[in-house]
């Protein structure tokens, strides 16, 4: 075999995973890219070229602001805790314990349920008066409250959701991390007297940081394309609190149709990810040990 048809043969087989995304992924961008320096078609109006007036108008508009910085407190408080819960859990599923399988079986359970039913589920928990939590609560003397109209806690209550529902994907990947670490690596530990917790620290968490890599890649990901839960539990309520940047985008893009602003927004979206992407590839991949 020649070295041009290793070269054809080579992309002849990437050919199909290229095409789709370009299609699905690169195009879109591009042509979202392309939309937010245009104006929204209207009727017979078409569309015209505005330059950067879309982008002006987030400067000026409240409620983007209030969105992004619900996203921001959204992703600060169901990252760290999805991530470090997720660990936790397989640890203790990775050891020797009474019904281990059933454990396994209980903590993955919730990502399996549909986003939909997941949100229907804790609309019933957050009801007030009737709800499970104002039910448990009630003996301990704590006066009914409506947890997902409440600017205090509306937005806690998605992260409480977000957090339930993740834990137990990210578990599934520290499992496997663990399971395939070897067992020499704790018997050298124990017989230098090495403790519980030093082990730990010292070898086991610095050998799962590739897991940890990519947990915390689709955590911050997964963190600014919340929509789901937004629409069946709160609709952004009360008064935006818990209005996050997709669905502003969803909002604006397809209730108002106005789809230059909402082109604008979304590449703000992907600017933040992108960025969050380069951050986490820079700064914890140096920390990132392959075996």
């Amino acid at each position: 075999m020649t070295r041009t048809t290793q070269w054809l043969y080579g992309w002849l087989l990437l050919l199909p995973a290229a095409v789709l995304l370009a299609a699905f992924t690169h195009y879109p961008a591009v042509a979202t890219l392309w939309h937010s320096f245009r104006s929204t078609p209207r009727g017979a109006r078409p569309a015209v070229w505005v330059g950067v007036d879309n982008y002006a108008q987030l400067g000026a508009d409240p409620i983007f602001w209030q969105a992004l910085s619900n996203n921001l407190w959204y992703a600060l408080g169901t990252i760290p805790a999805s991530i470090a819960l997720s660990l936790l859990m397989a640890i203790w599923v990775n050891g020797r314990i009474a019904g281990r399988g059933f454990l396994r079986l209980a903590y993955f359970t919730p990502t399996v349920l549909p986003m939909i039913a997941v949100a229907n589920i804790w609309l019933f928990f957050y009801t007030p008066e009737y709800g499970l939590l104002e039910k448990l609560l009630a003996p301990f003397g704590i006066a009914a409250h409506n947890w997902l109209g409440s600017k205090s806690t509306a937005l806690p209550c998605l992260m409480v959701v977000t957090v339930w529902k993740e834990a137990g994907f990210f578990m599934i990947f520290y499992l496997a991390a663990l399971q395939s670490l070897s067992s020499r690596l704790a018997e050298a530990a124990a017989i230098e007297g090495a403790s519980r917790w030093y082990f730990f620290r010292r070898i086991t968490f610095p050998l799962l940081m590739p897991t940890t890599l990519f947990v915390l890649v689709n955590a911050v990901i997964n963190a600014f394309r919340m929509v789901d839960h937004i629409v069946v539990m709160t609709r952004g309520g009360p008064d935006n609190a818990t209005a996050l940047l997709l669905y502003y985008i969803y909002e604006i893009g397809f209730r108002f149709w106005d789809t230059g602003y909402a082109a604008a927004l979304t590449m703000v979206l992907l600017a933040i990810l992108g960025g969050a992407a380069l951050a986490q590839f820079w700064f914890v991949e140096r920390k990132v040990h392959y075996q």
